[in-house]
């Protein structure tokens, strides 16, 4: 007799369900890897947005960078310069006066607003506060701009063409004269050590 005619052995069709599940395995084994692929790639474009976001929001707050010290929230402290870059380590990395805060609604508010900028277990954050001259009382807006951020450190070219480590140069901050908080770097050069790209270093020139 045939076999279509008195059908299949057990043992055909215990290998018929070994190939199948083989071939079920390996599918399924690539659309699993085809899933992984596909949601480490999105990971990896979200934190390049994140990354040219930072960069453009960064790039924006130097470039506008006003001459405008900002009175300390306790009355008897001396201004705060226009820029201050800290030491390496202390946080905020960076606080600065900048011009063109937009006002669509036309609110009682200068067009100079106070920001600073954070980072704190690997996310950098943009802080800003709603008054120039801020009280105890005042409150700042905070917006998280990047992730998985190991370090940023900030250098700052001076008239002289030297780099310093922080802003204003050590013995402006000594003297703490009325031009030292008004002066303003040529550039500034930020260092954004992150855990995907390594380090990424832009340069950003200020105007005179």
């Amino acid at each position: 007799m045939s076999a279509a005619g008195r059908g299949f052995t057990l043992l055909e069709l215990l290998v018929a369900l070994f190939i199948a599940a083989v071939m079920f395995a390996m599918g399924y084994g690539a659309i699993s890897q085809a899933a992984t692929s596909r949601d480490s790639l999105q990971q990896q474009q979200a934190h390049l947005l994140e990354l040219q976001t930072a960069v453009r929001v960064l790039e924006q707050d130097f470039v506008q960078l006003a001459p405008r010290p900002v009175r300390q929230a306790v009355g008897d402290e001396p201004a705060q310069p226009a820029l201050q870059g800290s030491v390496p380590g202390a946080q905020p990395i960076v606080a600065l006066t900048r011009g063109g805060w937009a006002n669509p609604v036309g609110l009682q508010r200068p067009g100079l607003q106070r920001v600073a900028y954070f980072l704190e277990n690997g996310t950098l954050r943009r802080e800003y506060w709603n008054v120039l001259d801020p009280t105890l009382a005042s409150t700042t807006s905070k917006r998280n701009l990047m992730t998985h951020v190991k370090a940023m450190t900030l250098r700052y070219l001076d008239q002289s063409h030297q780099w310093q480590e922080q802003w204003p140069p050590g013995t402006a901050v000594i003297q703490q004269q009325e031009w030292t908080l008004r002066q303003r770097p040529l550039a500034v050069e930020i260092t954004l050590d992150t855990e995907d790209w390594g380090k990424i270093v832009r340069i950003i020139e200020i105007a005179g």
